[in-house]
């Protein structure tokens, strides 16, 4: 596609995207800009979600570099104007239920939106993870960019080790968690996250909290996530997740600690073969080592 010819792409808000011609300058919720970037994307901006303060959250940013890149803000913080002042042609941002852009109150995406294309993925529940990673795939690929040579078949790799591994006579328990602080965590809900429904389509054991309220989250004292006796844990390491050192004063997260491996998790990790790989690699590793413990 040339520059000058029209562009445009269906996102997952139902919206037809349109431009004049290809976006080259473009703004980014953060994990959307971390995923543009393993596409060969540079993006001219970034911007953090409510639960993100006043500068970029690495553990989001994949391999973004965060110091050339400007960080225009998140949450109630963000204004319209921070965003158009760096002169986007089009912002890229995620969506969890297929309406709202998250990351942006909905008066400043509609603000936003009267100046400069805006175009969703959607990465909640009502997604593979291979269907996310493909959307967002077509998104970088209408915008004239790809994956590296190779990327596709490192995952298949990664794919396959990972069922290798899960298939043997020990299986081990893996639980993923959010901590809330030292009194309360969130336990995640597998078939609500893209990644975890993955890892359970591979054969790793992912423990299902027990029912009752949230979607994506189970949230529960320590104790009940010690009673779920976990091999592995899969720890949200977001910056507003508490830390390990935050919860020793606990005495069930002491011993969950003790009898665990912990992994660091991330559950707005860039969507592409690049990413995806790397975490698959790492849970097959991970499961080898406790399994041949077990």
């Amino acid at each position: 596609m040339e520059r000058n010819t029209p562009w445009e792409f269906s996102d997952d808000r139902g919206r037809l995207v349109v431009a004049g011609s290809r976006p080259l300058r473009i703004v980014a919720y953060i994990q959307a800009g971390a995923t543009m970037w393993d596409h060969g994307i540079r993006p001219v901006g970034l911007f953090g979600s409510q639960h993100d303060g006043a500068a970029p959250d690495p553990a989001k940013s994949g391999e973004l570099p965060l110091s050339e890149i400007p960080y225009l803000g998140s949450g109630a913080a963000l204004h319209p104007d921070s965003l158009l002042e760096a002169e986007p042609d089009l912002v890229v941002a995620v969506t969890y239920d297929g309406e709202q852009v998250y990351g942006l109150e909905q008066k400043t995406a509609v603000e936003l939106e009267a100046h400069v294309p805006l175009a969703t993925v959607a990465v909640g529940p009502g997604r593979s993870l291979a269907e996310v990673r493909e959307r967002f795939a077509a998104l970088a690929g209408s915008l004239g960019r790809g994956e590296p040579l190779g990327a596709a078949r490192e995952l298949d790799a990664a794919e396959d080790a990972l069922r290798q591994t899960t298939g043997g006579a020990v299986r081990p328990r893996v639980l993923a968690l959010s901590p809330a602080g030292p009194e309360r965590v969130h336990l995640a809900r597998p078939s609500s996250w893209p990644d975890l429904r993955a890892l359970t389509e591979h054969g790793v054991g992912l423990l299902e909290p027990a029912a009752g309220a949230g979607v994506n989250w189970s949230t529960v004292g320590w104790a009940e996530a010690a009673e779920l006796a976990p091999d592995i844990v899969l720890m949200d390491v977001r910056a507003n997740a508490a830390r390990p050192e935050e919860l020793r004063a606990d005495e069930h997260w002491r011993a969950i600690e003790a009898g665990a491996r912990l992994l660091p998790w991330n559950p707005e990790a860039p969507c592409s073969r690049r990413a995806h790989t790397r975490f698959f690699t790492l849970v097959a590793d991970t499961v080898r080592e406790a399994a041949a413990r077990g």
